[in-house]
């Protein structure tokens, strides 16, 4: 199965399934001497790991990561960084009766048609248990771009259901179990989330990411726009179907007057074009919304098919987010820093830039 790995030179690898034994990641390209700081990484872990509040997954995962290589007395060596995260509390009994039956929205059909062979226990390989490993080798990145570019990223929900979440201030993004801006929707957010395990079923979610202090000068024009590989990312994250940057979809009713962002002296006066302009960072902030559609597992019977081509129902119980856009904040930053490490190596690189 090729396709597992991102990146140039900054490049990670990932591997496991939802129900083995491990997941974990592989980095190479990672400079050498730079500080790691295993608490941080886990940190970030478990901003997204399973069981974290009641309004996501019960499945208890700790994540606890181990580094088997690469970081020697606390630095990166220069060689590959794998690391892995043994999974503790799989259910595979849980998914029995979907041995032979595939599940509306998951993955189950289109792998049986390309592989012709399955792990139907949770979804396996294409389960977002995957993105765990994403998440620890995106701490890694944050820690090269905070340490050598000054570069912050951050992510927030914005929007869950039909509740726009308007943004307060950063700091409110981690003082509650939604990741929101705003803590004052705490209460009203998880009144949804209860109503919708009680009809059992599920709701989508808009996550937006931000990275400041980007320097000027990233990218590579044309099939390597950052842009692009920015959306490339976004895209890979389990339930993403839709990608904004920058002014995104309402540029279309904007007329150029009024998105150009106008300079005056060396600063922008707007950021329509979300800190990219041909495909290279500009120095402005970099912002991305994504589109997250519904959790496709729900209890709710579902008109499907099986292996052997029967009509049947399926109804997926076990344990699942009712919203998986809560989780996908931390994923979404990961993987912004995953593709502003490798852009950032690319430049220098190339250009021997000293940003």
């Amino acid at each position: 199965m090729p396709g597992n790995s991102y990146g140039e030179q900054f490049r990670v690898s990932t591997f496991g399934e939802s129900h083995g034994r491990a997941i974990g990641c592989i980095i190479d390209g990672c400079p050498p001497k730079l500080p790691i700081d295993l608490a941080a990484i886990q940190t970030e872990l478990n901003r997204r790991r399973p069981g974290s509040s009641p309004h996501v997954t019960q499945r208890r995962e700790p994540d606890s990561v181990e580094i088997l290589s690469g970081v020697f007395e606390g630095q990166t060596t220069g060689t590959p960084i794998a690391m892995v995260i043994f999974n503790q509390d799989a259910k595979s009994k849980d998914y029995d009766n979907l041995r032979d039956t595939f599940r509306p929205g998951h993955a189950d059909f289109t792998y049986q048609q390309k592989y012709g062979i399955r792990d139907y226990r949770g979804g396996g390989r294409a389960s977002a248990r995957e993105t765990a490993a994403r998440v620890a080798a995106g701490a890694v990145a944050r820690a090269l771009l905070q340490q050598q570019a000054g570069v912050c990223v951050r992510a927030c929900l914005v929007q869950m259901d039909d509740i726009t979440i308007p943004f307060k201030e950063w700091q409110e993004v981690n003082q509650n179990a939604f990741f929101a801006a705003d803590s004052t929707y705490e209460t009203q957010l998880s009144e949804r989330i209860t109503e919708l395990r009680r009809a059992g079923d599920s709701c989508g979610a808009v996550v937006q990411a931000v990275a400041s202090g980007v320097p000027a000068g990233l990218g590579e024009p044309v099939f390597d726009r950052l842009d692009a590989d920015i959306a490339k990312a976004m895209m890979s994250i389990n339930a993403v179907k839709g990608v904004e940057i920058g002014a995104g979809f309402a540029a279309a009713a904007m007329r150029g007057s009024a998105h150009n962002d106008a300079m005056e002296g060396d600063q922008f006066l707007s950021n329509h074009a979300g800190g990219v302009l041909g495909g290279i960072s500009s120095g402005q902030d970099i912002i991305v919304r994504l589109a997250i559609k519904p959790t496709s597992s729900i209890r709710q019977p579902q008109a499907t098919r099986n292996t052997a081509g029967d009509a049947t129902t399926v109804s997926t119980t076990g344990r699942h987010d009712p919203c998986v856009g809560i989780r996908a904040v931390p994923i979404a930053e990961a993987m912004l820093c995953l593709t502003l490490a490798d852009h950032l190596l690319r430049q220098r690189a190339q250009c021997g830039s000293p940003v």
